[in-house]
């Protein structure tokens, strides 16, 4: 099973964080987020998704990832003001792959050709597990919030509307 792990998983193994995989059928493309839920059987409210913006005045255009629960939308002033910026516009999915390493629909937070800075939306530490994109369509891993935001240096803050 080894040559089927990806980036975030390899990740995860050399920290020592537990994880727990789950998969889905897909056709290639990216699926909804509450689709995910439904397709591994969780609760929309643990299935979270992950979203990269860049600062969206100069001189900064920093880029940020912002990590939310499927069923909510990313408030991009709320965002802006935890990432400290005036404000961030969401990043263009044609440079996602060149950024990321990741396609849209299997973006992780974990792996990136990066590390960014990185904000979970507050809810995440309501949940025991949450589950996030491993790093291909198809593939979501769980696992404890507070190791994920530990590994990725990340924080959490009200960023949803």
């Amino acid at each position: 099973m080894a040559e089927d792990k990806t980036n975030a998983m390899r990740i995860l193994d050399r920290a020592k964080i537990k994880y727990e995989r789950h998969t889905y059928p897909h056709s290639g493309e990216a699926v909804d987020g509450c689709e995910v839920a439904r397709l591994t059987g969780q609760p929309p409210e643990k299935v979270f998704k992950t979203l990269v913006a860049r600062g969206a005045s100069a001189p900064s255009r920093s880029f940020y990832v912002f990590v939310i629960p499927v069923e909510k939308k990313l408030d991009l002033k709320k965002a802006a003001k935890a990432a400290g910026e005036k404000s961030v516009e969401m990043l263009h999915v044609n440079e996602l792959v060149g950024i990321t390493g990741y396609v849209r629909g299997g973006c992780s937070p974990v792996g990136m050709k990066k590390q960014f800075p990185t904000i979970f939306h507050e809810d995440v530490t309501e949940q025991d597990t949450f589950i996030f994109s491993g790093g291909r369509i198809g593939l979501q891993i769980e696992a404890a919030p507070s190791d994920i935001i530990s590994l990725v240096r990340g924080k959490t803050a009200d960023i949803c509307v």
